[in-house]
């Protein structure tokens, strides 16, 4: 878990090279089936192109369909982000007799978050973040751009529908004795290590 730009699918890839985990990234996935024309991404385009949010029930049961095959464990992002997906994820998971062994929250304040956003750039070729702010092109020869919901007006906004509709999700679990925070306002490397070391104790 953690706010926009804290660093989520960054963290997410090396613990899927670290561990093994499959990393099931909701926004990807949905980019994913609407890129590939399947129906159920035909289904999603329409919803998202009259401005409505993706059912949860929609959204579990795609869930359920990776989640039941992954050989290991899974690593969550972008998912939950409403109390009601929370309680969907458990039902779900007992459905499929397995658990949520970590809530792992990156703790960053808004003001770095507004910064990090309004600096980040995309590949248009494989989606990943440039390196650096002053890197001309990606790795991968692809151009780089700036996200219109990384906008610092966007990002406020997007800041304000965390904080209405996350932040409950963070009290939800922070009961459940699974729920850890960790400081994101460190380099990429120590986050890492910071959520490596949570990671080893309930494995």
């Amino acid at each position: 878990m953690g706010c926009p730009g804290a660093g989520k699918g960054t963290q997410s890839a090396r613990l899927k090279e670290t561990f093994g985990l499959t990393h099931i990234s909701t926004g990807d996935m949905l980019r994913s089936e609407m890129a590939a024309g399947s129906a159920l991404g035909k289904q999603v385009s329409a919803l998202i192109n009259q401005g409505s949010l993706v059912p949860d029930e929609l959204m579990i049961s795609m869930l359920e369909k990776v989640i039941s095959q992954a050989q290991k464990g899974v690593i969550l992002d972008g998912f939950p982000r409403t109390v009601a997906q929370a309680q969907a994820l458990d039902t779900m998971m007992q459905r499929l007799e397995r658990q949520i062994n970590a809530v792992v929250m990156i703790d960053l304040p808004e003001s770095e978050v507004i910064k990090r956003l309004s600096m980040r750039r995309l590949c248009k070729k494989c989606a990943k973040p440039a390196a650096t702010s002053t890197q001309p092109a990606c790795e991968c020869g692809g151009e780089l751009y700036v996200r219109a919901d990384d906008a610092p007006a966007s990002v406020k906004h997007r800041l304000e529908v965390y904080r209405a509709q996350t932040l409950p999700v963070k009290e939800y679990y922070q009961n459940s004795g699974k729920y850890v925070e960790i400081n994101g306002n460190q380099t990429p490397d120590q986050v890492f290590e910071d959520i490596k070391n949570v990671l080893k104790k309930v494995k």
